[in-house]
């Protein structure tokens, strides 16, 4: 984690926001990947739902746009730098890239499972959070998580027979 930028004193003390901001920056890494991720996929996705996909990934892939935002400016709310580089969201990721261009089921099963890992990631936090009541971060995540189970269930939703 890059070091504290400017002194911060809203009432958690350095390390543990630093905890919290490195949490955060892995939950900004799993967000920004799974954007590209369903972004891609929205150009490519071909076949019988094709109309529906494209237009169900568009909608996910901006609201992951916005959600990339949030997440970076509570980072800066800490008083530590928001990573903002491949190279750095590759590092700190823990949903893989997708080589080639997988058929429609395959790309609803992946995404399915990044959603569910920002799940994980945002729950992970929670006890760095809670330790200090942080009551903004912890309402970030909620809400976070929210959203990706939500799209989680829809998506896996497509896949029953």
């Amino acid at each position: 984690m890059a070091t504290q930028v400017n002194s911060v004193n809203i009432g958690i003390d350095d390390t543990k926001r630093a905890n919290i901001a490195e949490g955060l920056s892995r939950l900004l890494a799993d967000t920004y990947t799974l954007y590209l991720k369903t972004h891609n996929f929205h150009w490519n996705v071909t076949g019988p739902m094709f109309q529906t996909l494209h237009l169900m990934f568009e909608t996910q892939y901006t609201e992951l746009a916005l959600a990339v935002d949030l997440i970076a400016e509570r980072i800066r709310a800490l008083g530590f730098p928001a990573p903002g580089t491949y190279s750095e969201y590759a590092r700190l990721s823990s949903i893989a890239e997708t080589p080639g261009v997988p058929k429609a089921k395959e790309m609803i099963r992946l995404l399915v499972e990044g959603q569910e890992a920002v799940v994980r990631t945002a729950r992970s936090i929670f006890p760095a959070v809670e330790e200090v009541n942080d009551e903004p971060t912890a309402d970030l995540l909620t809400q976070r998580m929210q959203v990706h189970e939500k799209t989680a269930w829809m998506l896996r939703s497509l896949l029953e027979e």
